[in-house]
Parts: structure tokens; sequence; C-alpha cells
């Protein structure tokens, strides 16, 4: 990819961090030796003036017929014509929300996660964004919004909690800019904010249940109820 970029050196904990990260760091479930369909994300960092640090999480149209209204990450199951999680981590981003791909210089993969809902084998890509542009939903059938939340704003403890699923699953979250972000991207989010060095103590006993509006269907028992992709 042309124009890559040093990342800030506030990414640096997280980069050395990553060095010796396990998919046991960012989810519970292990991964299958066999089977699953490739698929990826992008966790895209930036930074505003004033802001600082902040991250790029999509919302789903409340219409859709699965997943409606759920904070995302952008990203979904990979084509025959992508040569890695990169590139479709990127794709998926210019289609979903109009990221331009030079404006990001990619940093790392994560560690393969699993989600045995829908069966993605996950691998959540890292990137700096560089150039940042304006970006806005392209599908609004699909995508409903688009927001760069500030890590401030995800860290400050007054806006983590955790929320329980019909099921009885109880996961991480956060409320930020009037999203509840939850299940798999509040995961992987909380996971990185940690190795990061961002992360400060918040009250863990905070649970509430997951609004009737936010609600996926319940997995099996053992499993992770968040199914964060693009259904495609």
């Amino acid at each position: 990819m042309t124009g890559r970029r040093l990342p800030p050196p506030w990414l640096g904990p997280l980069l050395g961090r990553l060095d010796t990260a396990r998919a046991a760091d960012f989810s519970t479930l292990p991964v299958p030796t066999s089977g699953g369909r490739e698929s990826a994300v992008l966790v895209l960092f930036g930074e505003e003036p004033d802001v600082g640090p902040d991250v790029l999480v999509l919302q789903r149209a409340a219409t859709l017929r699965n997943h409606a209204g759920q904070p995302a990450f952008p990203g979904g199951a990979t084509d025959p014509g992508d040569t890695d999680a990169t590139a479709t981590a990127l794709r998926e981003a210019n289609e979903e929300v109009g990221l331009d791909p030079e404006s990001v210089t990619v940093l790392a993969h994560l560690p393969k996660l699993w989600i045995p809902i829908s069966d993605f084998l996950v691998t959540p890509v890292l990137g700096w964004w560089h150039r940042p542009h304006p970006v806005h939903p392209r599908e609004p059938a699909e995508v409903a919004h688009v927001a760069r939340l500030p890590v401030a704003e995800l860290v400050d403890p007054a806006n983590r909690l955790r929320v329980r699923h019909p099921s009885g699953w109880i996961g991480p979250a956060f409320a930020a800019r009037g999203m509840l972000v939850w299940g798999f991207t509040a995961g992987v989010l909380a996971a990185v904010l940690e190795m990061g060095g961002w992360a400060r103590p918040w009250p863990r006993d905070r649970v509430v249940d997951l609004p009737p509006t936010n609600a996926v269907p319940a997995p099996s028992a053992g499993t992770d109820p968040a199914d964060e992709l693009t259904g495609n």
C-alpha cells in the first residue's frame, strides 16, 4: 500500500503489547482448528485536535433483519478476490462508509477470533488513519451512522458497563456518543484499550439488561451472542 506513515507515539504501547497477544486475551472462546468462514474487521485509530485518539465505529440500520441498530467495526466476510485480512477489512470499510484505503496505514493483524453464532473466523486488522477524511454510510439501508468514538470517552468510568443478554450471557459494553457498543466489538475494544495503557478502573458490578432493540437471537450454551459483522 502506498502512503504508509509512522504511527504516533501514543500507539507504541499497544503495538508493543500485540507482539505477545493471544486469542485468549480477546475472547474466552477457543478458535476451532477447522471450519469457519474467514472474515476481517478494521480497528481504525485516528486523532483529532483537541479531542485526541479515537476509533471508527459504524451503527447498523434499525431496519435490518439481523443485528439491527448494533454498533460494529467496519468489516465483513472475505471475498474470493481478497488477498488477505487487510484486503477484506479495507474493502469492506470502503463499501460501508467510503473509507479511502490509501488513507490508512495497516499496523498489525490481531489474533484470529471465532464467533460461533455465525461461524465467522474474524481477524481484527489494526490501522492508523494517517489521513482522516469525511466518512458516511454508503448504503443507508445497511449502515445508519458512522462515528469516531474518542478514546477518552470510551475509558471514562461513567461510560463503561456490562450488559446482560436474555440468554444470561454478560459481557463488556461502552456508552458513548449515543451508542451502546457491546458484544464482539466491545470485547475487542476492551482488550485493545487495556493493552494500550488507556483503561481506567471502572465499576464492574454495573450490569444492565440489553435493551430489546439491541437483542439478538439467544446463542446456544457457552457461545457469545454477538455477531458484529456485516451479513454478507
